[in-house]
């Protein structure tokens, strides 16, 4: 997916800008950057981070940055921030999001005489750098980025920092957040509303979707009204989010408190759980899920697998297989004391692929456990996102539903229609029944259950209107 950070100082920015960028690491796993503007002008760093942390990466680097204004970036695929000198003068820019017309674009920049894009080691074109192409083409930045903003197909949220400030955009339905936040002498922009907290600063506003801002160390300005019309990402609370966030007024950790109790109304008169000794939560973000469930319950909450924190990278981000599989087991250590002989309500935040659970499941079985209860905390993934990289996925058949629902149908994927997969959908129908038992047995779990949309809904507490729920029931 990604994150961005944007901080404007009286003083130096580049202790918060590095901080307050590296506590967007759990937005990706494959590049970290940073920019700064300063009496020398623009200075710019991007590393590789899909092997050590942000931080490791920078500490050597953020002695020689001097600036009182900079972006920084964590990345899920391409190289940012950029560094632009186009008709509009010098800027940087970092972007969040996904451009599902990129081919178009670039067609039609190359087809009206654009002599060129710059090609990365794997062929394709740096994502950032279409964007400033679509930025440089306004008569000033406002406009430029309105331009892309509307010219996307998919999402674009971007900060672009300018000698004179910074530019802070959030895409055109809010599907990814930006809050600013204020200090004493200094303001910042940050997809994480936590990002910023330890630093000093404090919540002054929240984008609105498409909205413009423009900051300096005076204050911020909107430069570009908000859009009406809103579709935030509903997985951000269910799972990438961090826990301490908060977008829309909505608590992630709040919202899946309530999600898990959620669960629990509707595990109420299931006979196969009664006897459940425990309920756990995967780490970490299966965690706050599984005590809402736990309260709601009255059943003991239990941590029978503890996960080893300062090393392993989510294991769902990474393309190879083999990789996933062995760091779904390496990552979690087992408590043996509690898991032998026991049974378990599991709650994870989600089934995209089924490897790291599948995985789990079985290392606590073979750790002693007599049975596994799974509990999604969100309803099955059935569609590939369209608006976010949440996950390099190549293809849809990486979902687990997907791939059951093709075995159930007999058929390819491509051939599976529209009416077919509203059917396995809904949550009353029969063919949805199969396709969560078919997954039961393949993943070797004692009972399954996929969280209710509706509830879902529900613990976010924001009109189902304003709510992106695409990945799961297909609705734009």
């Amino acid at each position: 997916m990604g994150g961005l950070l944007g901080v404007v100082s009286k003083e130096d920015c580049v202790t918060d800008l590095f901080f307050g960028t590296d506590y967007h690491s759990h937005l990706g796993t494959k590049r970290g950057g940073m920019c700064v503007f300063g009496e020398n002008g623009f200075t710019r760093g991007i590393h590789n981070i899909e092997n050590s942390p942000f931080r490791t990466k920078f500490e050597s680097e953020i002695d020689e940055m001097k600036g009182h204004m900079g972006i920084g970036s964590i990345s899920d695929g391409d190289p940012q921030p950029l560094t632009i000198r186009s008709r509009q003068g010098e800027y940087a820019i970092g972007t969040v999001g996904r451009i599902n017309n990129k081919n178009q674009l670039v067609e039609e920049f190359l087809n009206k005489g654009c002599m060129q894009f710059m090609a990365m080691n794997d062929g394709d074109i740096n994502n950032t750098e279409l964007v400033a192409t679509l930025v440089s083409t306004g008569k000033d930045i406002v406009e430029g980025i309105r331009i892309a903003q509307e010219k996307v197909e998919g999402s674009v949220t971007m900060l672009v920092l300018t000698p004179e400030g910074l530019y802070a955009a959030r895409d055109k339905f809010g599907r990814t957040p930006m809050i600013l936040g204020k200090k004493k002498g200094a303001y910042c922009a940050a997809s994480e509303s936590f990002a910023f907290v330890n630093l000093g600063y404090k919540t002054v506003k929240e984008l609105g979707p498409g909205e413009i801002v423009f900051i300096n160390t005076e204050g911020y300005t909107t430069v570009s009204e908000p859009h009406e019309e809103m579709r935030i990402c509903t997985f951000l609370w269910t799972y990438f989010g961090y826990t301490t966030s908060t977008y829309e007024g909505v608590n992630v950790e709040l919202m899946r408190g309530r999600n898990g109790g959620y669960i629990a109304d509707r595990d109420k008169d299931d006979e196969s759980v009664k006897d459940v000794d425990y309920v756990a939560g995967v780490p970490d973000s299966g965690v706050a899920h599984a005590l809402g469930y736990a309260n709601r319950s009255k059943i003991p909450y239990s941590r029978p697998l503890i996960k080893y924190t300062p090393t392993w990278p989510r294991s769902f981000m990474l393309q190879k297989q083999k990789a996933r599989a062995l760091i779904a087991r390496m990552k979690l250590i087992p408590v043996f004391e509690v898991i032998n002989g026991k049974k378990f309500v599991l709650v994870d935040d989600s089934i995209v692929r089924g490897t790291q659970l599948s995985e789990t499941v079985r290392y606590l079985y073979e750790n002693g456990a007599k049975e596994i209860h799974v509990r999604s905390a969100c309803p099955p993934l059935v569609y590939g996102c369209k608006y976010l990289n949440f996950s390099r996925s190549i293809s849809e058949l990486d979902l687990i539903t997907r791939r059951v629902i093709c075995k159930l149908e007999g058929v390819d994927n491509e051939d599976l229609s529209a009416e077919v997969l509203k059917e396995y959908v809904d949550s009353k129908s029969e063919r949805h029944a199969t396709m969560v038992d078919e997954i039961r047995k393949e993943l070797k779990f004692t009972s399954l259950k996929f969280q209710a949309l509706e509830d879902t809904v529900k613990a976010v507490g924001i009109d189902e209107c304003k709510l992106c729920t695409y990945c799961w029931n297909g609705k734009e």
